[in-house]
C-alpha cells in the first residue's frame, strides 16, 4: 500500500491561517514532517477555496513543492482551483476527485483527460450519499466507469475510493466489512487490476478514546491490506499505524522477507 498523507487540510487551523496569511512556512514544516514520517504522496485538501481560489491554490502547491518532490493529490471541489492546481504541479498530480454528481462529471472528470492525470472516483450516489452496502457500491462503480470511458481516459488512470464510513455510524461495523468486499471484487467487475484508495481517518471520526481509535486503525489497516488496497490515505503522524502499513507491505510483496526491513 502506498502511504498518502492527509495532514495538509484546510480544516487544520494552522493550514487555514497559513493560506489566509499567504505564509508558506507552517505548511512547509508539516510537509517535511510528513515526508520524514513515511509519506509517499501528499493529499492537498484545500477545501472549496471560496475566496481567491486560484491564487490560494497556486500558493499552496508552490509552497509544498519548494520543500518536496512527492506526487500531489489536488483535493478540492472547486473546478477552477482544481485546474489551477494541476497546472501548478511540477511533479505528478492526481485529481481528487469525481463521482456521479452531475457537476463533478461535467467539470472535474474532463480535467483528467485534458491534463493526462490520474483521477480518484468516489463510490457515492449522485446526491453524495453513501451506498448502504457493497453490492450497491459495485453497481455505482460500473456506472462510474462507464462515465469515465465516455471521456476517453486511459483505464490505468482510474483510482477508486469505496468511501470508508465512520465506525460511530449505526451501520459502521457493517460498512467497514463491506468496504473489504468491494476492494476484493472491483478487479473482477472491471476486468483489470483497478487501483483503490481509502481514507483511513474516516474510520475513527467522531467521539472515542484516542488509544482505542489507534488500535482500531491498526487492525483495519491489516484488513485493507489483505483485501488488496493500493493506496491508504492517513494521518502519517500516527507512528504505530505507519509501522503497521510497512509490516503489511513486507508480508504482501514478493521479495524474500528480512526483519531488517522493518527498521
Amino acid at each position: 500500500m502506498i502511504i498518502v498523507a492527509d495532514n495538509i487540510r484546510i480544516t487544520d487551523q494552522i493550514i487555514a491561517d497559513a493560506i489566509s496569511q499567504m505564509n508558506p512556512v507552517p505548511i512547509q514544516k508539516i510537509v517535511m514532517e510528513c515526508e520524514k514520517a513515511g509519506a509517499q504522496v501528499i493529499d492537498v485538501n484545500s477545501g472549496p477555496l471560496s475566496r481567491a481560489p486560484e491564487k490560494h491554490m497556486v500558493f499552496l502547491i508552490d509552497a509544498i513543492q519548494e520543500v518536496s518532490k512527492l506526487p500531489l493529490i489536488v483535493d478540492t471541489a472547486n473546478p477552477k482551483a482544481m485546474e489551477t492546481g494541476i497546472r501548478a504541479c511540477k511533479n505528478k498530480a492526481i485529481v481528487n476527485g469525481f463521482s456521479l454528481e452531475p457537476a463533478k462529471l461535467d467539470k472535474i472528470l474532463p480535467l483528467a483527460k485534458k491534463y493526462q492525470t490520474d483521477i480518484i472516483g468516489y463510490l457515492l450516489y449522485p446526491n453524495g450519499h453513501v451506498p448502504p452496502d457493497g453490492d450497491k457500491r459495485l453497481e455505482i462503480a460500473i456506472e462510474l466507469f462507464e462515465q469515465f470511458k465516455k471521456h476517453g481516459i486511459d483505464e490505468k488512470r482510474l483510482i477508486i475510493d469505496p468511501i470508508i464510513a465512520p465506525l460511530s455510524w449505526q451501520s459502521g461495523k457493517f460498512q467497514a466489512k463491506e468496504i473489504l468486499y468491494v476492494i476484493k471484487h472491483l478487479p473482477d467487475i472491471f476486468g483489470f487490476p483497478v487501483r483503490t484508495i481509502a481514507g483511513l481517518s474516516n474510520l475513527t471520526t467522531g467521539r472515542g478514546h484516542k488509544a482505542r481509535k489507534l488500535i482500531m486503525e491498526k487492525v483495519y489497516i491489516s484488513m485493507l491490506a489483505s483485501a488488496g488496497l493500493s493506496m491508504i490515505m492517513m494521518n502519517v503522524f500516527h507512528n504505530d499505524s505507519i509501522k503497521t502499513v510497512r509490516a503489511c507491505n513486507l508480508l504482501i510483496d514478493e521479495k524474500i522477507f528480512a526483519w531488517e526491513e522493518m527498521d
